[in-house]
């Protein structure tokens, strides 16, 4: 065999090596193309706003789901133009990418006026009196609402209240709470509608609803000052005019 006819036959040979470098070319370059996606995008920022009822651990976790869950690039395919939708107590979820290692998380909640209990659970509703979710737990800042009376409970129906003027007047207070910065933990109304508001050991008498703003406008200078207490304060009979406040202390 002359020099012509090695050099014919070792061509194969010579294209399935320049092939095989090709490969491996190919290979080392999407091996670190996948370095630099997973570390230069991986989140180690999350900023949760919104959020009351979960805690921000919580939200993440619903969030950055799956084996690319911790990486901005793949969250922001994953979430373009797109909410979270179907978490209870949670209208939609937002998810903006800030920057390679940067996202926000934010939480629109269901707008809950209040919970009854009822059969061991805990039945949240809006301020329509409509009862958006049920759950085994509390949530913080939801005042517990009793006094009402009602024989059954249908989930996204309204609660079966004999008047249902409660439902405005328990908007119109928890907007006045809100206003005030003095969230109770109860609201409880008597058989004339008169209202009692709760505070751990400490029992608001608010009375009727009449002279409502200046009654709650008192809470924030008052209810510090009572921290750790137990008792009755007063304000039923509370006017501009006539600033009755008085406070029983209890067992």
């Amino acid at each position: 065999m002359d020099k012509q006819d090695s050099i014919i036959t070792n061509m194969p040979d010579i294209r399935v090596k320049i092939r095989i470098i090709i490969l491996l070319g190919i290979v080392n370059v999407f091996l670190m193309a996948s370095y630099f996606l997973l570390t230069h995008f991986t989140v180690r920022t999350v900023q949760v706003d919104g959020n009351k009822h979960y805690s921000a651990e919580e939200i993440k976790a619903m969030v950055m789901t799956g084996y690319l869950g911790d990486n901005s690039l793949y969250l922001s395919l994953k979430y373009k133009n797109k909410g979270i939708e179907g978490v209870p107590f949670v209208e939609t979820m937002d998810v903006m990418v800030q920057s390679n290692d940067t996202i926000r998380i934010t939480v629109y909640e269901k707008a809950l006026a209040g919970y009854v209990q009822y059969l061991g659970r805990y039945m949240y509703f809006d301020n329509e009196g409509v009862v958006v979710e049920t759950s085994k737990v509390t949530t913080k800042g939801i005042p517990q609402v009793t006094g009402l009376s009602f024989d059954h409970v249908v989930l996204h129906e309204k609660l079966p209240v004999e008047n249902e003027q409660i439902f405005q007047n328990i908007l119109t207070i928890t907007k006045l709470l809100n206003k005030y910065d003095v969230l109770c933990d109860r609201i409880q109304f008597d058989k004339n509608y008169n209202v009692t508001l709760g505070y751990g050991g400490v029992k608001v008498n608010i009375g009727a609803l009449d002279n409502l703003d200046e009654k709650l406008m008192q809470l924030p200078q008052i209810l510090p000052s009572l921290a750790g207490e137990r008792g009755t304060l007063d304000l039923q009979n509370y006017t501009a005019d006539r600033k009755s406040v008085s406070f029983e202390k209890g067992k």
